[in-house]
C-alpha cells in the first residue's frame, strides 16, 4: 500500500509540476487542483443541498436588475475574449488544421497565455447562472445538462492554462465566448423586454454548431502528422463534444421538435405538457 502511494504522489507531482506550463503555475487558482476542485465542490454543494434548504420557505428572489447588470459584464467579457483570440491568434498566424503551442517567452506567447487563464476566470463567472436559478427558485432549470456543462467548462479551461495555454485548444474560446456574446445579449435582450423567448430556439442551435465545429477541429488533429500539437486533447474533446451533441440535441428535440403529450387529470382537463396550457375536452 506504502508503495502504491508514494507511486500516486510521483504521479502527482509529475504531471502538476513537471509537464505542466512553468509560465502559468504561479498564477491564481494554477498551483494546484485543488482549490477549483474546492470551488466545484461548493458549486454543487450550494446548488443541489444548501441553496434549496435555504430557499426552502422564502420566496424566489427578485433579481431582475442583477441579472441584467451581470448579462451586460457578461457579453463584455465574451466580447473580448472574441477580439483577443482574434487579434493575437485566429486571424494572425494561426492554422485551423493544427496549432502547436507557444511555450515561449516572448510577449505575445505570455499574452495568449494570460487570455487562455482570463477564458477560466470566465468560466467560473459563469457558475452564477445556477446560482439565480436556485435563488430565483428554478430549481427545475439546475439539469444534468446545464451542471455539467459548466462544470466540465470550468475544469476544460483550468487544464488548458496548466498545460496548453495556447495553440489549437484555443478555437474552443474563441467559438464559446462568440456564442456567449449572442446568447447573453438574447437574456439581455429578453428582461427588457424588447426580444421574444422564442429565440431560445436558434440559441440552442447556435450552441449544436459550436460542438459540432469543435468535434471537427479537434478531430483534425488525428489526420495531422507532426503539428507539434499534442494528440490527448483529442482524445477527451472528440467524445466531449460528442456527448454535448446528444445531451444539447435531446433538449432541442423535446423543448421543439417533440409534440406535447395531452394528459388528462380526475376533473376532464387535459394539460398540455409542453407548453402548460389546458383544454377542457
Amino acid at each position: 500500500m506504502a508503495t502504491i502511494i508514494r507511486s500516486l504522489v510521483r504521479l502527482y507531482h509529475y504531471i502538476n509540476d513537471e509537464v505542466s506550463d512553468p509560465r502559468t503555475k504561479d498564477w491564481f487558482l494554477m498551483s494546484s487542483p485543488w482549490p477549483g476542485f474546492a470551488i466545484l465542490a461548493f458549486y454543487l454543494y450550494f446548488v443541489f443541498t444548501l441553496g434549496p434548504r435555504l430557499m426552502a420557505n422564502r420566496p424566489p428572489m427578485k433579481l431582475d436588475r442583477i441579472m441584467q447588470v451581470y448579462n451586460v459584464i457578461q457579453i463584455y467579457l465574451s466580447g473580448y475574449l472574441v477580439y483577443k483570440a482574434l487579434s493575437l491568434a485566429w486571424l494572425n498566424e494561426y492554422s485551423f488544421v493544427c496549432q502547436p503551442v507557444d511555450y515561449s517567452n516572448s510577449p505575445r506567447a505570455v499574452e495568449i497565455a494570460g487570455a487562455v487563464w482570463f477564458y477560466f476566470m470566465v468560466k467560473l463567472f459563469d457558475l452564477m447562472d445556477t446560482v439565480f436559478f436556485v435563488l430565483r427558485k428554478k430549481q427545475n432549470q439546475v439539469s444534468f445538462l446545464h451542471v455539467y456543462h459548466h462544470a466540465g467548462m470550468v475544469m476544460g479551461a483550468w487544464g488548458g492554462v496548466k498545460f496548453l495555454p495556447g495553440g489549437h485548444v484555443t478555437f474552443l474560446g474563441l467559438v464559446n465566448s462568440f456564442v456567449h456574446v449572442i446568447m447573453y445579449s438574447h437574456y439581455l435582450a429578453t428582461s427588457l423586454k424588447i426580444s421574444k423567448p422564442w429565440w431560445k430556439k436558434y440559441i440552442t442551435q447556435l450552441q449544436l454548431t459550436q460542438f459540432f465545429l469543435l468535434l471537427v477541429h479537434f478531430s483534425q488533429l488525428i489526420w495531422t502528422k507532426d503539428c507539434g500539437f499534442p494528440l490527448w486533447p483529442a482524445a477527451i474533446f472528440i467524445p466531449q463534444n460528442l456527448f454535448m451533441m446528444v445531451l444539447f440535441g435531446d433538449f432541442y428535440y423535446k423543448a421543439y421538435i417533440k409534440k406535447p403529450t395531452p394528459k388528462t387529470n380526475q376533473n376532464g382537463i387535459t394539460q398540455n405538457i409542453a407548453n402548460g396550457s389546458t383544454k377542457r375536452q
